[in-house]
């Protein structure tokens, strides 16, 4: 039987590395905000369940309650896909949690092998 060990990849992003690697554009700037992972999911109650703190949220979810999951979970990032427009009621609530926007205009798919350097959530 062969074994073979797991290794840990480590690695940390903050804002401005995670929106040079999606091409996008920092729509609210929380300026200690850093991701150690990465999670994507549109469907809020799955980022609740599954995605750690210190991760970044790959999403189209453009509206308040992402917000609030996020920081409920302790997420400090949101990349949002597809260029969708944030509203003012979330970049407010971003900007009172503290919470990053960054929006880009590629897909999920393309913006989580953009941030491969992160490894996935492990919770």
């Amino acid at each position: 039987m062969t074994r073979t060990r797991r290794i840990e990849r480590r690695c940390q992003l903050n804002v401005e590395e995670i929106w040079e690697k999606v091409g996008g554009a920092t729509e609210v700037d929380a300026p200690d905000a850093s991701a150690s992972c990465a999670y994507a999911s549109d469907l809020l109650s799955d980022v609740m369940g599954h995605a750690g703190e210190g991760s970044a949220l790959i999403t189209i979810q453009n509206h308040l309650n992402t917000i609030a999951v996020c920081t409920l979970v302790g997420i400090e990032v949101i990349v949002i896909c597809h260029g969708r427009p944030v509203p003012d009621d979330m970049r407010a609530a971003a900007e009172r949690e503290g919470v990053a926007i960054v929006v880009t205009p590629l897909s999920q798919y393309a913006a989580s092998l953009a941030l491969s350097a992160l490894p996935p959530c492990a919770r």
